[in-house]
């Protein structure tokens, strides 16, 4: 197998080609965890492209780690300094290495300094005046995408011109005018989150705040003016008082913050949602198109501050919160809409085993589309809550997933974690229910967890 290594030299990079199979046996996130990114940025919006410098501070979870291995994008390394030392970088398939010239011992805590630029190939949308990330975070900087379970603080440094707002994880904290007439705009977030959750977004926004209790809401758009925006977005107040009382946990966080844009965006980041005109209801209490506010709003419980400890177990993530989607729609138009969003996760269910495929929730091997993996992870799941609903009775479904809940925030889980706090809060033996909807027939799924 071929692979790209690129050498520093005095000239800049150079490029060699060498043979090894060996890289392709290590994933992105292998022998170390990292603790802290710390970014600064300059994203050029009409050009879609994107120029930073990166810190990742990180330990070694193995002895002998000889190379970082991270999600592949298409940015340019410009360079990449590991305590003072320069590190040549492979990229081969979906792994961006970088070759360390010592081993690591276990423990060990090294930075990890990159700069680099590019045309991120997935993750940038906006407008001719507006640029936002959507998902896919290691396109647009150096991380690892699929290790859920790994939080690490994170903070971000954003170039943009003058008169500019910005939006990213948490809180902005400092903004300072520079020599170029442009300004720095620096964002922390409140808690470590994971990579996938990271995101930003630059533009020219209409601004409107509102305070829920202590918490702060704030609503930004660049199509929608300020009465547009408190009338699209007005149902979060209440969405935010009934997921604070099912989840038996306050909203996560200080400031939840909605982007207003154009199509039919529905996508949460670590502590603010990016929502398409498209994906919300043309005229109010219209049950059957009322689903994007609160589906993105309920993952800063069940995905942000609770996050599942692999992809294996993503439905507790999406299952979760699609079901209580539902559970909002029975509070807030009654049963009818309740039994409604739950036919629709049947017929996408229905669906995927029309096709001759159905896995247990927790099912570890590959899907063959998307549509399918949202059909078990995000259909099945929500049925799942749905008939654990059922079988335990309201009081104690909704202890368990408070306890859940409380027991796990700022951490990752497993199903074996929810099924422990819904057997600890009904008093019942669960393992056959968790058996035919999560584990299969399969007890050593069970038993590794």
């Amino acid at each position: 197998m071929i692979r790209r290594i690129l050498v520093p030299s005095l000239a800049g990079t150079t490029l060699v080609f060498l043979c090894s199979p060996a890289l392709a046996s290590n994933r992105p996130g292998d022998g170390f965890e990292v603790t802290s990114y710390r970014l600064a940025l300059t994203p050029d919006i009409q050009n879609r492209t994107v120029a930073g410098r990166e810190a990742i501070t990180l330990r070694a979870t193995v002895d002998g780690v000889r190379r970082l291995n991270f999600s592949a994008n298409a940015l340019g390394i410009d360079s990449a300094v590991l305590d003072g030392v320069a590190l040549a970088h492979t990229v081969e398939g979906d792994v961006l290495s970088f070759h360390l010239p010592r081993q690591l011992r276990r423990g060990r805590t090294v930075k990890l300094e990159l700069s680099y630029h590019g045309r991120p190939a997935r993750g940038f949308a906006g407008s001719a005046e507006t640029l936002y990330t959507s998902y896919f975070a290691c396109d647009w900087m150096v991380c690892s995408q699929n290790k859920f379970g790994e939080k690490a603080v994170f903070s971000l440094d954003l170039r943009v011109p003058a008169g500019m707002t910005s939006l990213s994880v948490g809180s902005m904290i400092a903004r300072r005018p520079t020599p170029d007439g442009s300004e720095v705009q620096s964002w922390k977030a409140p808690r470590p989150y994971s990579a996938y959750l990271y995101g930003f977004a630059v533009g020219r926004f209409t601004q409107v705040r509102e305070w829920v209790g202590s918490k702060m809401l704030t609503y930004l758009s660049d199509t929608a003016d300020a009465d547009q925006l408190k009338r699209r977005l007005a149902g979060t107040r209440g969405m935010v008082a009934f997921l604070s009382a099912k989840a038996g946990v306050p909203l996560p966080v200080a400031d939840y913050s909605q982007l207003l844009v154009d199509g039919g965006e529905a996508q949460e980041a670590a502590t603010y949602s990016v929502l398409g005109t498209n994906a919300l209801p043309m005229k109010p209490d219209d049950a059957s198109e009322d689903w994007a506010i609160v589906h993105e709003l309920t993952h800063q419980w069940w995905g942000n501050l609770i996050t599942c400890e692999t992809l294996k177990d993503f439905w507790l993530n999406e299952g979760i919160t699609t079901f209580m989607t539902a559970a909002w729609k029975e509070h807030r138009y009654g049963r009818g809409a309740y039994d409604a969003e739950l036919d629709v996760a049947k017929g996408r269910l229905e669906k995927a085993r029309v096709t001759g495929f159905d896995k247990p929730l927790a099912w570890n091997g590959s899907y063959p589309t998307l549509g399918v993996r949202r059909a078990i992870q995000y259909s099945k799941g929500a049925l799942f809550m749905a008939q654990l609903r059922v079988t335990l009775g309201d009081a104690a479904f909704w202890a368990g997933l408070r306890r859940y809940t409380r027991d796990h925030a700022g951490g990752t889980v497993t199903s074996i974690d929810l099924e422990r706090a819904m057997e600890e809060s009904s008093g019942r033996d669960l393992r056959p229910l968790f058996a035919e909807w999560v584990f299969g027939d399969s007890l050593s799924d069970r038993q590794r967890q």
